[in-house]
């Protein structure tokens, strides 16, 4: 595969990964903003379960030390094409490069632990729409 196809490539993943940690991110402001302003659509079932487990994903990863398998496959392909890679998890990168602020593992775990209370809790204080009888 050409260099230019595996970076795109690579992009692409990386694109994928700011999706899925801003759909994580503003889920949660959204669903407890729509709490507030009555929007029904953050009580919906299907959202609430792929967004709870999406954070419980990261959670259970960070728990364990796995760097996980977005930035596995962005980093091997970025490798392929002979272009830079970075080592750690994708959010400790992009803090470090964008806010130039670094963290111990450790304190990311925590954060997620607790960003993923938070998911958990708002099932209890925004509940979700029951299923239809």
């Amino acid at each position: 595969m050409p260099p230019s196809l595996l970076i795109l490539l690579a992009d692409a993943l990386l694109i994928l990964h700011v999706l899925f940690v801003a759909f994580v991110v503003l889920g949660l402001f959204a669903v407890y903003v729509g709490y507030f302003l009555n929007w029904q659509w953050v009580r919906n079932r299907a959202f609430r379960i792929v967004h709870l487990c999406a954070i419980g994903y990261v959670v259970v990863q960070a728990w364990l030390g796995v760097v996980c398998p977005l930035t596995n496959w962005e980093m091997a392909l970025r490798a392929k094409a002979g272009t830079a890679t970075y080592s750690g998890s994708f959010i400790q990168h992009w803090l470090q490069s964008l806010l130039y602020y670094s963290a111990p593992e450790w304190v990311f775990i925590v954060v997620y632990t607790l960003f993923g209370t938070l998911v958990l809790a708002s099932w209890f204080v925004v509940k979700p729409r029951q299923r239809a009888p």
